[in-house]
């Protein structure tokens, strides 16, 4: 029997996936991130379910009671926030699983950064604006980052920025992304996206840092920079190709354009 590493999504009950609701209901054992997960998200359990909160777990403990359970025959469920392929930690969790000879496998959830863009109603990807999304995490009494992934490389790029674990460095990343992308770039952040007590924050570079600290947010939050965030958009800014009057659509079949 797989042990399962499922996203809960960005915190709301109603976003989990079809797949993580059906693993939920027959799971034995859930292990759950109580500082990022609504505890809505819980109600989709049995309610004969044996719960254990992780936030004070080290990965030791965690693999530990998770190795455990399989060995007892029970259905194993590991929740994560947001999606396992965003800071999840699943690599060190299945690394000791798979020394331990447990098989495991993942299900994804929505990122808590889609639904912070669906709260304000952007695309992060918007023709010859920007192409491409940058998410990344900044260093703060955490693990280091790799030295290639500074964040003024990042910015270099001018492509729409995803930061996460940063909401307390506010003033001083806006400092930083200033000289590249400009006092006046759009900036939002979203707190706690879907969860009760959801808030957003439009600004700009230049005073979402103001806003932020008037707000005396601390975690949960998630930070997004970019021009493609800019409420109203020139409509000759650029549109798709895909669906422009001026591609050939002769060429076409049911898969897709050739």
């Amino acid at each position: 029997m797989d042990v399962y590493f499922v996203g809960a999504g960005p915190g709301a009950a109603d976003l989990l996936t079809v797949r993580a609701t059906r693993l939920l209901r027959a799971a034995d054992i859930v292990l759950y991130p109580g500082t990022y997960l609504d505890s809505d998200v819980l109600e989709s359990c049995s309610p004969t379910a044996d719960f254990v909160d992780t936030q004070n777990l080290d990965l030791d403990a965690i693999a530990t009671r998770v190795i455990e359970g399989h060995r007892a025959g029970l259905r194993v469920v590991r929740l994560v926030s947001g999606d396992p392929s965003l800071y999840s930690a699943l690599s060190e969790q299945t690394r000791r699983l798979d020394a331990a000879a447990v098989p495991w496998q993942v299900v994804p959830g929505v990122a808590a950064y889609a639904a912070a863009a669906a709260r304000v109603g952007r695309e992060l990807t918007v023709p010859l604006v920007a192409q491409s999304v940058v998410l990344t995490r900044v260093q703060h009494q955490s693990t280091a980052m790799p030295e290639s992934e500074s964040l003024d490389a990042f910015a270099a790029t001018g492509a729409t920025l995803v930061l996460h674990l940063a909401i307390t460095r506010t003033r001083e990343l806006m400092a930083r992304l200033e000289p590249t992308y400009g006092a006046k770039c759009p900036a939002v952040v979203v707190y706690r996206a879907s969860q009760p007590g959801e808030r957003a924050l439009r600004g700009t570079v230049a005073d979402i840092a103001d806003q932020v600290e008037s707000a005396g947010w601390r975690q949960a939050a998630v930070i997004l920079i970019g021009r493609a965030l800019t409420e109203r958009l020139d409509p000759l800014a650029g549109e798709s190709y895909l669906y422009g009057p001026e591609r050939d659509r002769s060429a076409t079949h049911v898969g897709g354009p050739r």
